[in-house]
């Protein structure tokens, strides 16, 4: 796809992810790849950049990467793990540290006229994440920069383009990062900067040209981000030979099914909608189980789409609106290192009897990317600055077991918040927010009389790509308003609580 790719092979650190984003934040395009399933051709990669790992170079179980096609013959950047495996193998020594080194640290030494290192000053603040520490440089190693308790904090090794660093370029943490990054990839390595929105929308829908030609494409919409952005992308490719579907699952938001459709005709899209609210409410009786309830709710969404595809004369093919962490995440220790967290809808494959081959114009982006891609194409504003909304909707804020009136009870709670977010200026501050019904009942007074009823807990985070995420401090006044209107305007609601909870340890969801 791009002559100038950068290569990033992953050896199962938690920051590789951050390492791609950076390196797009550079208008370049980069692939990750584990450190085992090294693209066999390499000829489309300028650089090669190694990652992170939680494991010890001086174990039996350490990765061990193929880099005979690579080092010495392609510029690399050997980051943490990376610049110690380089030194173990290479004639220099890693050994235990005798602190462990994590946190924040400053350089306190930086080899003058060093390209490398041009742009960033002695004392500027790096991260540290690593048990072991070089004790000495591989054959050829020349000492670039220190920081007070880690003497071989960044080398390269002469007579290559090989650098490598003990700590991580890549975290907001580390302040000259990015500099580091511009200055390997652009002023050493020669990779051009030349990915971006419009790039990709070009090449994209060119691919898809070729990819489809005259052939018919079904595409499930969820009124969510990466949905609308795919079928802007596949539209401007195959025109009206895309059919697109919206099912109500009874399990959106108040209103959303009759509100998105009105936007997505607006948009000139070919869309269907289509209600199944009481087959999807029927399947999910008396489960309280969250991986009974997703299974459910996929099997179901599965079985309205194909009846719906089925009308659908010809269609070959079936898009979706995965993303790059989807991809990434669903592979799994063997197949790569990072561990796979939990099981995402996107990528668990389609049942044998559909029968369409799947395309995913998304699945190499991330979802900041996604949402410049879908700035580039002129989507509305606050379409693309929706909050994330989570597949299987409210079920999984719903704890317990679901009913009509627990969703009907949710809807109204969740339209409060979120519409006072909105008139309150505080909804683009907020990643994601939404209301959760508890399987709780408490004891309450209205008027005169003790009642026993629901409690919803409020849940608003900060991120930027869902990884992490933090607890959005929202004004005590915003919370007193909003608490008193669910509970003076919503029956059944007696209690509402808010959620201080940063991930990790716990997750955005509850379920």
């Amino acid at each position: 796809m791009q002559q100038h790719n950068v290569l990033i092979l992953d050896f199962g650190s938690q920051y590789t992810q951050l390492i791609a984003r950076r390196v797009r934040e550079l208008n370049i395009y980069c692939e990750i790849h584990p450190y085992n399933k090294i693209p066999q051709n390499l000829n489309d990669f300028k650089a090669v950049i190694l990652s992170g790992s939680p494991s010890s170079v001086r174990s039996e179980e350490a990765p061990h990467p193929d880099l005979s096609e690579i080092r010495g013959k392609k510029p690399l950047l050997a980051v943490c793990y990376g610049a110690q495996y380089l030194a173990h193998f290479s004639g220099g020594l890693v050994a235990p540290s005798n602190t462990r080194e994590y946190g924040r640290a400053n350089l306190s030494f930086i080899k003058e006229d060093e390209e490398f290192f041009k742009g960033i000053s002695q004392g500027s603040q790096v991260w540290m994440s690593h048990s072991d520490t070089i004790k000495e440089l591989p054959t050829g190693g020349t000492l670039l920069a220190s920081t007070h308790d880690v003497e071989n904090a960044a080398y390269k090794i002469e007579g290559e383009t090989t650098y490598a660093i003990q700590f991580h370029p890549e975290v907001y943490h580390s302040t000259d990062g990015k500099q580091l990054l511009q200055n390997f990839l652009v002023t050493i390595a020669g990779v051009a900067q030349t990915w971006t929105p419009d790039s990709f929308v070009d090449e994209t829908v060119a691919e898809l040209k070729a990819k489809i030609g005259d052939d018919k494409v079904v595409l499930g919409l969820s009124g969510g981000v990466d949905s609308t952005v795919a079928a802007v992308l596949l539209h401007k490719a195959i025109g009206s030979n895309l059919h697109c579907i919206f099912v109500n699952n009874g399990l959106l938001r108040k209103n959303e099914f009759t509100d998105v459709l009105k936007q997505y005709e607006g948009m000139g899209l070919n869309v269907k909608g289509v209600d199944a609210s009481a087959r999807f409410l029927g399947e999910l009786a008396g489960l309280s189980d969250p991986e009974a309830k997703r299974k459910a709710i996929g099997k179901v969404f599965i079985d309205v789409f194909d009846d719906e595809a089925h009308q659908i004369e010809d269609a070959k093919w079936l898009a979706q609106g995965t993303i790059y962490p989807d991809v990434i995440e669903s592979v799994s220790v063997n197949g790569g290192p990072s561990a796979t967290i939990k099981s995402h809808h996107n990528v668990g494959g389609l049942p044998d009897f559909m029968k369409l081959k799947v395309v995913e114009p998304l699945r190499m982006i991330f979802k900041d990317e996604v949402r410049r891609v879908g700035a580039s194409m002129g989507i509305d504003k606050e379409l693309l600055g929706r909050h994330p909304f989570p597949g299987p909707g409210l079920a999984i804020r719903i704890l317990g077991d679901i009913t009509a009136e627990k969703v009907r009870i949710l809807q109204e709670v969740d339209a409060v918040f979120i519409n006072g977010l909105k008139e309150s200026g505080l909804y683009d501050k907020v990643w994601q927010a939404g209301a959760i019904l508890l399987p709780v009942n408490s004891v309450g007074v209205m008027g005169d009389e003790r009642t026993y009823e629901k409690v919803v807990a409020l849940r608003a985070v900060e991120s930027t790509d869902g990884m992490t995420a933090d607890w959005v401090n929202l004004p005590y006044e915003f919370l007193q308003k909003t608490s008193n209107k669910i509970i003076n305007n919503v029956k059944g609601v007696n209690r509402v609580v808010y959620d201080i909870s940063s991930k990790p340890p716990a997750t955005i969801e509850w379920e």
